[in-house]
């Protein structure tokens, strides 16, 4: 067997519990990746996220959601459509929510534009919160709202590498929620973000037969072979289900 062939085969995975997912990753995410979850606004990248902390924090892994944009309470409204969410799992802390404005105010960031130093002082709060916690599981809505920002394209691949190493070093598998316009070429608003993750999942609309299909693809995963395979995106009470996207752009099993 190849070196590289034996070396992803052999990286721990760690298992979304959406089980499509996890058949096109060959098993799940290598642990410790950081990974885009890129897609424009209603195709389905939040609910994504939230299952795939919710599923780790049912397995026994700490799981945190860093909010940009919207305050946990309603964020919470949005999981108990969820059968398997269990609110224990909250009261455990098992399952974490924080309102990112919050560790902002905590830092004493108060300006649009943060600096350097502001930025990296961001990145080791985060990296401080996976420590003390235990997290294992990290999810961030949205990264792009954080380099709104950052602003400046050095400083914002300055932050993301910091926080992408650090977490990396702490065992702690990542998404980063990546908002793009459905007209913007590439798969993050910056252009700096997709280079830099380990991972791109991008999720899209599709329009057929007059009906608007949400997708989803991976695009680029680190550390092991997967599909680049297009799916039609289905989201349940039960979860994610993802249905193969067929040439010609029918769904397999559909008329």
């Amino acid at each position: 067997m190849p070196a590289k062939e034996r070396d992803d085969s052999e990286r721990e995975r760690c298992v979304t519990g959406i089980d499509a997912i996890d058949h096109i990753l060959n098993g799940g995410i290598p642990r410790g990746n950081t990974v885009l979850v890129s897609g424009s606004v209603g195709t389905g990248k939040t609910s994504i996220c939230i299952e795939f902390l919710i599923r780790g924090a049912l397995d026994g892994e700490n799981s945190l959601y860093l909010s940009v944009t919207e305050p946990t309470d309603k964020l919470l409204e949005n999981v108990i459509p969820f059968d398997f969410f269990d609110e224990r799992l909250t009261k455990q802390g098992k399952l974490q929510f924080v309102d990112l404005p919050k560790i902002y105010e905590e830092l004493g960031i108060d300006k649009e534009d943060m600096d350097f130093k502001e930025a990296r002082l961001l990145a080791s709060r985060i990296a401080s919160i996976v420590e003390e916690q235990k997290i294992q599981r990290l999810v961030l809505d949205s990264v792009t709202s954080v380099c709104y920002r950052i602003k400046d394209q050095e400083r914002i691949r300055d932050f993301l590498l910091r926080l992408g190493t650090v977490l990396s070093e702490k065992g702690c598998t990542s998404l980063l929620v990546s908002e793009i316009r459905s007209t913007e070429e590439g798969y993050s608003r910056w252009g700096v973000e997709e280079a830099l993750a380990d991972g791109v999942i991008v999720t899209g609309n599709l329009e057929r037969r007059g009906d608007l299909l949400r997708t989803l693809q991976v695009v680029k995963m680190r550390g092991t072979t997967h599909s680049r395979a297009k799916y039609v995106l289905d989201l349940t009470t039960s979860g994610v289900l993802l249905v193969p996207l067929l040439k010609g752009g029918s769904v397999a099993g559909g008329g």
